[in-house]
């Protein structure tokens, strides 16, 4: 950390908890279809459209480091940050804010995806599998399984940054998603945490939602 950086506050709780469990989510989540796991296969996966349901709500209604209308840029902002123009900042740069949203997209669509999902017997189907034929569900759940390679790419590439920041950089972000702050340049504006009940707000929706699923199966 250099002289005229300091640590500032940058993650909520709320942002820290989705992010770590999504963490533990998806290698459950690929252990259990290759072992064949349906019966836990299918609960983590609800469990893993409600974290992804409540990580939009919070990009909506969370703290500002965790609000897509702050991170997200637009092409000129990526331009200047990858020739080395923009002024550093707290939490997502504009080329890892592109990083995180494909993670998100890819990750809902494999939420998505395997609703609709079943088993090679049909013994086993996602909660909304009954909405579409048997022909439709087996094109889906080929689908869901082809897509896992591509979020494996975008998780070793997620991985190779963060570990290039660590080395080169001498930045440690998994502290920082670990503690809730982070370096940054003296006076950058840290966090802008937001009150309580929008944290309630965002998990009853995610998580009832999730439970209806549950309850769908």
């Amino acid at each position: 950390m250099t002289s005229t950086a300091e640590r500032v506050p940058t993650w909520d709780l709320p942002t820290r908890i989705f992010h770590w469990s999504i963490v533990l989510l998806i290698p459950f989540l690929w252990w259990s279809a290759e072992e064949g796991r349906m019966d836990l296969h299918i609960p983590a996966g609800i469990a893993m459209f409600g974290l992804l349901l409540f990580r939009l709500i919070w990009g909506v209604f969370g703290g500002s480091t965790a609000r897509f209308a702050v991170f997200v840029k637009g092409p000129r902002a990526l331009r200047a940050h990858i020739g080395g123009r923009s002024i550093p900042g707290v939490g997502h740069n504009p080329l890892g804010a592109l990083s995180v949203i494909a993670m998100l997209i890819v990750l809902a669509l494999q939420a998505g995806l395997g609703l609709f999902a079943t088993d090679e017997d049909g013994l086993a189907s996602g909660p909304l599998a009954h909405l579409v034929s048997y022909d439709v569900s087996e094109a889906l759940t080929e689908l869901h399984h082809d897509l896992f390679n591509l979020l494996a790419a975008l998780i070793a590439l997620h991985v190779a940054a963060i570990i290039f920041y660590l080395i080169v950089r001498r930045r440690n972000l998994v502290r920082a998603m670990l503690v809730g702050d982070g370096e940054a340049p003296a006076g950058a504006q840290p966090l802008r945490p937001v009150p309580i009940w929008h944290f309630w707000i965002a998990a009853a929706v995610a998580g009832g939602a999730a439970l209806w699923m549950g309850g769908v199966v």
